[in-house]
Parts: C-alpha cells; sequence; structure tokens
C-alpha cells in the first residue's frame, strides 16, 4: 500500500481523478486514486485558492493514524513550505484531530488583527485501514463548501494531469525537501489549549465533582493524547481503555460487513468497548479523526440518533445565556424525534441536506446553537454562545453525554426513556441500494411531481420534499412524510449504491411497510 503511494495516476481514468465529496477527497493507493501526484496537486490548488482569496496567515496541518496519512501529511507539508506558507503543527509531530484544528482556526481568527487562518486534515475518517484522505477547512474553521471544493477539484486535476503529461512538477508545484521543509514550521500546543478550553463548551467542574466512572476507546486514532490530556487536566476518573497505535488497526472488531472500519456509530466496530461498559457509568469510542461520538451507558451503544435527541433536549434546558432565537440544526435525514423535542422547547428547527457543511455558517456566526447529523456528528456553540468549533466535535459530544448524566444523576439512555415517553420510539433504518449511473442521475431530476403515488404505508403523503426546509438547498434526491413516518433517499458520491434512510412512530411492522412502498415508489420513479 504504501509502495503504491508513489505510484502515478492516470487522470483519464475518472476513478483516479481527483473528487472531493463531503468530507474532501478519499481513496486508496492500490486503487491509483490516492497517491503522491493527488496529494501534490491538491495541497497546490489549496496554495492557489489562498493566494486568491487573500488568505495569507498561518494554514494549520493535522493527519490521523491511518497508514497513508503520514506519507501525504509529508507531501503536503512539502508543497506548503515550498509556497512560502506559514505552516503550524501540533508539538511533537504529534496526530492532530479534526475539532483541535477547527477551534486553532477559530481562536486564531477570532483575533481581527491577525491574518486569516485555514487548515488541512489528513484523514479518511472511520473508513478502512487501507484509504486516505485529505480535507480543506477555510477561515470559518469548518469543512469546505461545494463552490470552494469544487474549484479545488478543477485546479487540482489540472496540476494531475500536467504531471501525466510530463511537463514537470517543478514547473507547476512548488516543493521543498521534507528535512528542509520540516526545519520551517512552527509548532503549538494545540492540543493542550484545546483541552484547557474545553471548560467553555462543557461543564467539566460539574464532571469532575461527580466522580463518574469514565472509559474511553481511541479506537487507534487521534482521540488518544486527547482523552489522556482531559483525564490529566481536570482529574477526572476516565480510563483510556485501548492506547494502541497501529496503522493496520488489527486490534479492531470486524464491522457487519466483516471489514475493518472505525465507525463508533456501529455495535460491531465498538465490540471491544461494549465488552466492558460495566465497569463505568459511561463510556465513549471516537473515529480516527475524533470528529464523531459513540456514548456508551448500561443499555449498550446509543443509536447516534437517539444521543442526538438527548443532547438537544438537555441543552435547550441547561444553556440558560443560549438566546432563545438560535436555531437548532438537523440534517433531514436525522430523526423526527428531533423535531418534537425542539418543538417542545419553543425553538427553531433548522432542516437540511446530508452533510455538516449546512451547519458551518450557522456555528460561525452564532445563530445556530447546534448542528447535528445522522451518522453521529455534532458541534454547539459555548456556554456562552460563541463558536466553538465549525466541524464536526466528538471530543466535546462526548464530554457532553458525561455533563448530562452529573448533572441530572440519569444516563442518556435514561433520559431518551423518558423523551420517547413524552413523544413516541421511533424505528428507524437505513438501507443501500444498487444504483446504476442513470438513475444517479435520475436522482437529480425529481420533482415533487414526480412522486405519482398518494400513500405510504397506508397513512396519506402529508409532503414531497426536493430541497430541504431550512435553507431551501436540494437534497439531490427526495424526501416523502406523512402523519407516521418518512422516508428520505439519496445516491451515494462515491459509490453505485443509494441510500434509503426510514422511519415510523409505529413500530417495526410499520417500518417494514413503509420502507417496501418507498423503494416501490422509487423503482416507479428513477
Amino acid at each position: 500500500m504504501l509502495n503504491a503511494y508513489t505510484q502515478h495516476p492516470d487522470p483519464n481514468d475518472p476513478a483516479q481523478r481527483v473528487s472531493f465529496g463531503t468530507s474532501g477527497h478519499r481513496g486508496t493507493s492500490t486503487a491509483g486514486s490516492f497517491n503522491e501526484a493527488h496529494i501534490a496537486a491538491i495541497v497546490q490548488a489549496v496554495v492557489d485558492y489562498r493566494r486568491d482569496a487573500g488568505i495569507t496567515g498561518p494554514l494549520f496541518l493535522g493527519r490521523d493514524t491511518h497508514a497513508l496519512s503520514l506519507p501525504a501529511w509529508e507531501t503536503t507539508l512539502e508543497v506548503l513550505v515550498g509556497n512560502g506558507v506559514e505552516v503550524v503543527i501540533a508539538t511533537d509531530d504529534e496526530v492532530l484531530a479534526t475539532p483541535v484544528i477547527s477551534h486553532a482556526i477559530l481562536r486564531h481568527n477570532a483575533d481581527e488583527q491577525a491574518a486569516p487562518a485555514d487548515g488541512l486534515i489528513i484523514t479518511p475518517s472511520h473508513n478502512p485501514p487501507e484509504d486516505g484522505g485529505i480535507k480543506y477547512n477555510p477561515p470559518h474553521g469548518g469543512p469546505a463548501g461545494a463552490e470552494i471544493t469544487g474549484w479545488l477539484e478543477a485546479q487540482a486535476n489540472r496540476y494531475l494531469e500536467a504531471l501525466a503529461k510530463g511537463q514537470g512538477e517543478a514547473a507547476a508545484i512548488a516543493r521543498l525537501p521534507l528535512a528542509e521543509a520540516r526545519r520551517r514550521v512552527r509548532e503549538q500546543d494545540l492540543i493542550g489549549h484545546y483541552v484547557a478550553t474545553l471548560g467553555e463548551v462543557v461543564d467539566m467542574a460539574a464532571i469532575q465533582a461527580s466522580g463518574l466512572r469514565l472509559g474511553a476507546d481511541p479506537m487507534g486514532g487521534t482521540a488518544l493524547p486527547i482523552w489522556q490530556r482531559v483525564a490529566e487536566h481536570y482529574g477526572l476518573n476516565l480510563e483510556v481503555v485501548n492506547t494502541r497505535v497501529d496503522a493496520s488497526f488489527a486490534f479492531m472488531p470486524p464491522d457487519h460487513d466483516g471489514k475493518i472500519r472505525m465507525d463508533c456509530s456501529s455495535p460491531a466496530a465498538m465490540a471491544n468497548l461494549l465488552a466492558i461498559r460495566e465497569r463505568f457509568d459511561l463510556a465513549f469510542g471516537n473515529d480516527p479523526d475524533a470528529d464523531r461520538h459513540g456514548i456508551v451507558d448500561a443499555g449498550g451503544l446509543m443509536n447516534p440518533n437517539h444521543y442526538l435527541a438527548v443532547a438537544i433536549d438537555y441543552l435547550l434546558g441547561h444553556r440558560p445565556q443560549w438566546a432563545r432565537e438560535l436555531k437548532i440544526g438537523k440534517t433531514l435525514v436525522s430523526s423526527s424525534l428531533i423535531d418534537r423535542v425542539v418543538a417542545e422547547h419553543e425553538r427553531v428547527l433548522y432542516e437540511v441536506p446530508v452533510g455538516f457543511k449546512w451547519f458551518v455558517d450557522g456555528l460561525h456566526q452564532g445563530w445556530l446553537a447546534f448542528g447535528g447529523e445522522e451518522s453521529a456528528g455534532a458541534s454547539l456553540l459555548t456556554r456562552d454562545g460563541r463558536a466553538w468549533s465549525t466541524d464536526k466535535d466528538g471530543i466535546a459530544l462526548c464530554l457532553l453525554a458525561a455533563e448530562i448524566m452529573a448533572v441530572t444523576g440519569q444516563s442518556p439512555g435514561e433520559r431518551y426513556a423518558e423523551l420517547t415517553a413524552r413523544h413516541g420510539a421511533p424505528h428507524y433504518r437505513r438501507i443501500d441500494s444498487p444504483c446504476s449511473a442513470e438513475q444517479k442521475a435520475a436522482f437529480k431530476q425529481l420533482t415533487a411531481e414526480s412522486v405519482g403515488a398518494t400513500t405510504l404505508a397506508g397513512d396519506p403523503i402529508a409532503q414531497v420534499m426536493t430541497q430541504a426546509p431550512g435553507n431551501d438547498a436540494a437534497i439531490g434526491g427526495l424526501k416523502v412524510t406523512t402523519a407516521n413516518g418518512w422516508f428520505a433517499a439519496r445516491p451515494s458520491g462515491t459509490e453505485a449504491l443509494y441510500k434509503l434512510y426510514a422511519e415510523s412512530l409505529q413500530g417495526d411492522a410499520h417500518l417494514d411497510a413503509l420502507i417496501a412502498d418507498a423503494q416501490q415508489l422509487l423503482d416507479a420513479s428513477l
């Protein structure tokens, strides 16, 4: 895999070109989709974008523990410094999590006199060990939006094509030898600053006073040094249950499909922590770049949708400094229980398409109190209503679970049971189905009129959406709702399949009927 990193991809093969999805460019070196040429081209494109956008401050550079992350980080460093960019890395070459990078960007840019900073994170998130990834966070601190990533993708592919034609890397991409590049970077204790300021976003004093027995499994990723410092800095009764770092992630149990995947929302991938959960009042898991959270209590691993509802309910009752007009964000494939919780607190719901990027402006500008997505990613404002992290923050969301238990005396699972007693228990499922290129294109052409059916699982269809109600952005598919459930469908950006999300408020049998009708409806519409 590492030997393949230096192989040259074929830019004439669509599968080997630079392609930005919802979380940057991802691929595998052996498949010709994540190689040195990709990284050099992408980073030079980022340099070009910074120059055109007037971004002249430092660039915060982080990486996770995947095997491809270190060589990609080194290539990134060579190109950035070769272009005269001031680069800030963690002290002692420590791995660096996504939320730490976002937090660092925001703290730097809070000084209006400072030149604007941005960041790059080398990570494929929870993807298998053989994968690599790189994502760009502009000065707002969160994932770059489609306008930026589209420009970066096109520019990077131009460089990739020039390299393939043998026009000479030196003529197109500025680069310094690694040893020289390392001498010119600036080290900063970014993890230490992040840990020391966690009390701004979570009630760390309440967690300290509670004496809760806490466990944390970094799953071999960037959360390891963070949890170690959290335990030490705050004197918590917190055990880091797994301190192993292995680029093969050999200690991981297989996920539901037999693959190694560091998905902290998967019961299969979280089996190691679940096996010892009785040792703790509360335990946590994080993916390799620590932007996702997995919450384990006596009842087991919480469904991410369930925890989002619990977190929102708690925050709206325990953040007195938050203005009442602040909105609560959710992706449109997250549970409708969140809608009911937000309505119960008489707050405004902000429902957007899939992708955390839709929450960034609201968190950055301070009018969105919380943004959460169905895949266990979320962030929130500080306790006094300022931006904390405009990218997903798995550490803060785990510590929020500890705050909830410390303050209320109830586990997140117990709090969820109370919510369902008031609002009903939703039954939720996601199904991936094969999808041709023609069908993917057809998804983008769907309109409300494309749906010929008038009922879904026996209930009248109340609404058909192809654009999100919160920001009127295109879904890329559609969402159909009734009084007792809903489904949403959208094609995958990277695989030949579409994702069907469905939820019923009337039990599993009704959910089965809803999914069957949804699939029939889609077959007729595509």
